[in-house]
């Protein structure tokens, strides 16, 4: 199959000044109502890929995510949620981002077309083949995530990639790609609306899924989240007296001991057992 970049193609819209500002919005919010269905045709690919990533993590590995741009800032952004979310450590889900960590907030001229630079950062942080990497791009076709993956594979690294082009040579490197295939953005070429939320879509999809199958989920509740601010901590009384079906003093006096919503529970059920 020949790779026709779609997401360069032009909108399906055109004099886009001369729309109202609410006509700007409802066309939008019509092309951002096909992004979950074109997710949902690349199911079978996400499944493969989550399935890998707990394998991995089981075996004490690391889950990277590595990209450029917006694809970088996105992976980034669902690695450094991880932690607050499900308590796992720092560094079991890392984000690297072509130009280092000041390309997180401003460009970096050129970084994505380095063919090396992605290998090297991988290397930085030690990586091995008990790690799986995922690249992801849009377009499919960003050189220092290619090159990363090609690398890795010579490693017998794992890898993976999200891109929103069909058979990219992104997803012609990783052994468990994943294509979903937004078509034409609203603004001809800019990547960082349907494609981006695509993206964001299955990052949430990878590393829930991945964290539920670890073991990081009770129920439907995050038992396992860092008590970081006020908020969280009322949510953690609150899930106390729901799974325990005690009071509010005593659900928070049980958190404050035990400074972990799973291990608060676990400490209660084993007294009540020895009573």
């Amino acid at each position: 199959m020949a790779f026709i970049k779609t997401t360069e193609k032009e909108s399906n819209y055109n004099h886009l000044e001369k729309m109202s500002t609410l006509e700007l919005l409802q066309n939008i919010n019509n092309e951002d109502k096909t992004v979950p269905l074109a997710v949902e045709k690349a199911l079978p690919e996400i499944q493969k890929l989550v399935d890998q990533i707990v394998l991995k993590l089981k075996n004490n590995g690391r889950l990277f995510y590595i990209g450029a741009g917006t694809s970088g800032r996105l992976g980034i952004v669902d690695a450094s949620e991880c932690p607050p979310t499900f308590g796992v450590p720092h560094e079991m889900v890392i984000g690297l981002i072509a130009g280092g960590d000041i390309a997180i907030r401003k460009a970096v001229e050129f970084a994505e077309d380095s063919v090396n630079q992605g290998w090297y950062d991988l290397q930085n942080h030690d990586i091995s083949k008990k790690d799986i990497v995922i690249g992801i791009a849009a377009s499919g076709t960003t050189p220092y995530v290619i090159e990363a993956l090609k690398k890795c594979n010579f490693n017998n690294i794992i890898t993976g990639s999200i891109s929103c082009n069909k058979n990219s040579p992104l997803s012609n490197t990783a052994k468990y790609p994943i294509e979903v295939v937004v078509g034409p953005e609203f603004v001809t070429g800019s990547s960082r609306m349907k494609a981006g939320t695509a993206q964001k879509l299955v990052l949430n999809m990878l590393t829930t899924s991945t964290m539920i199958k670890l073991g990081k989920v009770k129920g439907n509740k995050m038992v396992d989240m860092q008590l970081s601010n006020n908020k969280l901590v009322d949510r953690g009384i609150k899930m106390i007296m729901s799974e325990l079906n005690i009071d509010r003093s005593s659900a928070k006096s049980l958190l404050e001991q035990n400074k972990n919503v799973r291990t608060a529970i676990i400490a209660f059920k084993n007294k009540k057992n020895e009573n």
